[in-house]
């Protein structure tokens, strides 16, 4: 019985990362809104890292993480550090691109609780009345990132706080 058990657990795991390795090696989350102000309006918010605080859904998760910042006050090079709690983590983002109201690109490069590095792209184009805002996640899946997406939706649990920071920067921006 014992060998039966254990076969069949043996036969789990190999089913799972055979099915782990047979995933893309890069992932993306996505997520838009329409936004009743300006690109003008909009851009500020996220080309100035200190203006995060206002619209960001994870500032909200941890209200005594250390941040800090260096480089420039805004655009290319601007830094944004954090030292959160565990759902925060720690990491850096440093601005890539920064294409007047029009998209902000960064780095994003997580430090705990694992080391990884995506892009961040932030594009306005203008619709109707308002600006339409699309934020995008990218970045490439090592195997133990492909084996933990078995278990873990990355779309579902990130496209939610990307959902609730474009709720944030909407209320932020049509103020």
């Amino acid at each position: 019985m014992f060998k039966v058990i254990l076969l069949v657990v043996i036969a789990v795991i190999a089913a799972v990362l055979i099915y782990a390795a047979a995933q893309p090696d890069t992932f993306q989350v996505q997520r838009s809104a329409v936004i009743q102000a300006t690109p003008e309006k909009i851009f500020p918010f996220l080309n100035d890292f200190n203006k995060w605080q206002s619209w960001s859904p994870w500032e909200k998760k941890d209200p005594t993480m250390k941040r800090s910042f260096s480089g420039p006050a805004s655009g290319v090079g601007a830094v944004y550090g954090w030292d959160g709690n565990s759902e925060v983590g720690q990491g850096r983002m440093t601005i890539t691109t920064s294409t007047p109201s029009s998209k902000v690109a960064l780095d994003l490069e997580f430090l705990k609780p694992f080391q990884i590095t995506n892009q961040v792209e932030f594009t306005l184009q203008p619709e109707g009345n308002g600006t339409k805002v699309i934020w995008v996640m990218k970045g490439s899946s090592p195997f133990v990132a492909k084996v933990m997406r078995v278990f873990m939706d990355m779309d579902g649990m990130v496209g939610k706080d990307f959902e609730t920071g474009l709720i944030n920067l909407k209320a932020q921006s049509e103020k």
